[in-house]
């Protein structure tokens, strides 16, 4: 029986190591993708991506919190929570940029 809820803890961890890692990814990708952007080296302009980040960033800077920050602790995790969650969202809308920057064929209009 244990060994059955240590394999489950073990996928739930991968699960949040993939998420981790679409976080760092969106990070990194999006501040070169806004200057490709800018530059008119990227088009079209991926939106979704756009809002996704400024929603994030809306949601972290605001006062207005699912739990209020002054609840310790708890009231931070659900600010790394919902970012966490908006960043893997971010990541998803740069898959078409991130295969432009490797050199991929992706049709520029």
């Amino acid at each position: 029986m244990a060994l059955f809820k240590g394999l489950s803890l073990f996928q739930r961890l991968k699960h949040r190591s993939r998420a981790l890692g679409r976080m760092g990814r969106a990070l990194q990708l999006f501040v070169p993708m806004l200057v490709d952007v800018v530059r008119g080296r990227y088009r079209p302009v991926p939106w979704g991506a756009m809002a996704w980040m400024l929603l994030a960033l809306v949601y972290l800077v605001s006062p207005l919190d699912l739990i209020p920050d002054f609840v310790m602790l708890i009231g931070l995790v659900d600010d790394v929570v919902v970012v966490g969650w908006l960043l893997t969202k971010v990541d998803r809308s740069l898959d078409s940029y991130r295969i432009w920057k490797e050199g991929g064929d992706i049709e520029q209009a």
